[in-house]
């Protein structure tokens, strides 16, 4: 990945302009951490990058930036620009193309995301990004007090950059967090969401969550209940705990599985009756939150003569075919009452046990 944006650089230089990895890929580097995506800045338009190069994947000339796709790799290039009174909160009004890789530097959120590296390889290092990295602070470019206020998702992403990275808030920064918290409420939900999750999904996420309770951001976020949260492994067992159902959106699968999880707050999670019907996953994440250890509860699980109707021995049309009838409603009740002998250990699954029960039985 790397080689292949330094082959992006190199194309866009040999044309004139100038160009740079910028963001979260020189942070990494520097820092030794692992990371997914880099993204370019040039001072060449998105017209002339879509010009320079072929597979462009999107455009939008609105914020400067084109995504391309060079040797099979997914490259955001955004053009340098300088930003002009921001509305909503959120987005700028209006956005000049620039020149100056410094006056670019200067609208970005945090001086960790400002290093930059050139087609030789080498750090650019403008406003002292490697300094607060040495020394692990989360400091805003400019004043916070105005950088806050023109986008409050800002305010999400230090304590999101504080808690994947485990450093700590400038102070003058910190305050004016906790001062124009309130600013987080008029960002989406999926906005907030979305910091959130990584947040919730950090093996960090107790410093996170302790600076959303600290600075009164779960008060501005509607999720009061996180202060007293218990720290799970899982994001999902996080979100659990929030009673947040119908002020977020959740997905299908995410939302069962918060019901589920729920349920099973005071049910048995070692009965095996139990671990069948709400499953191993939805369990596991149950035990996080009630102390139940979850090697045993995989014992249990393991042991289990059936984890599905799939695994029963006998299949609905043989039944049918032991009992001489067609396929009705009585199967269900007939299935359920398998499934209960068989997890309460009353029957074994071998179809010639099944079969002299059925026809005992039911027959």
């Amino acid at each position: 990945m790397y080689n292949a944006a330094i082959k992006v650089l190199e194309k866009i230089t040999s044309f004139g302009y100038q160009a740079y990895i910028i963001g979260g890929y020189p942070r990494d580097l520097y820092l030794k951490r692992s990371s997914v995506d880099i993204d370019i800045c040039t001072d060449a338009t998105p017209m002339e990058i879509m010009n320079i190069f072929h597979e462009v994947i999107t455009s939008s000339s609105e914020y400067g930036s084109v995504v391309i796709s060079f040797e099979k790799i997914r490259f955001e290039i955004t053009t340098f620009r300088r930003e002009s009174k921001y509305i909503n909160y959120r987005k700028p009004e209006k956005i000049e193309y620039i020149d100056s890789l410094e006056e670019d530097l200067k609208r970005r959120d945090f001086t960790i995301n400002t290093l930059c590296i050139d087609k030789n390889g080498q750090e650019i290092d403008l406003l002292n990004a490697k300094s607060d990295l040495d020394n692990k602070i989360i400091r805003m470019v400019g004043n916070p007090k105005i950088r806050l206020k023109e986008d409050a998702l800002r305010i999400l992403r230090a304590i999101r950059f504080a808690t994947i990275l485990n450093f700590e808030l400038e102070p003058v920064l910190k305050a004016y967090i906790k001062k124009y918290g309130a600013l987080v409420r008029k960002l989406s939900k999926d906005r907030q969401r979305e910091e959130l999750d990584i947040i919730f999904s950090s093996p960090n996420k107790e410093y996170g969550i302790k600076l959303l309770c600290e600075l009164r951001l779960a008060d501005h976020l509607e999720i009061p209940k996180l202060k007293q949260a218990k720290i799970t492994p899982s994001m999902i067992g996080t979100w659990a705990q929030l009673d947040v159902l119908h002020k977020f959106n959740f997905n299908v699968g995410e939302r069962e599985t918060i019901r589920q999880i729920l349920e099973l707050h005071d049910k048995d999670l070692l009965d095996t009756k139990v671990l069948y019907k709400y499953g191993l996953y939805a369990c596991t994440l149950a035990a996080e939150l009630k102390n139940v250890s979850k090697k045993e509860l995989n014992e249990v699980y393991v042991k289990m003569p059936i984890h599905s109707k799939l695994d029963i021995q006998i299949t609905p049309v043989e039944i049918c075919e032991v009992l001489e009838k067609e396929p009705g409603s009585f199967l269900k009740e007939l299935i359920n009452d398998l499934e209960d002998k068989l997890l309460t250990g009353a029957l074994k699954n071998t179809k010639e046990s099944l079969i002299k029960y059925i026809t005992k039985v039911y027959k």
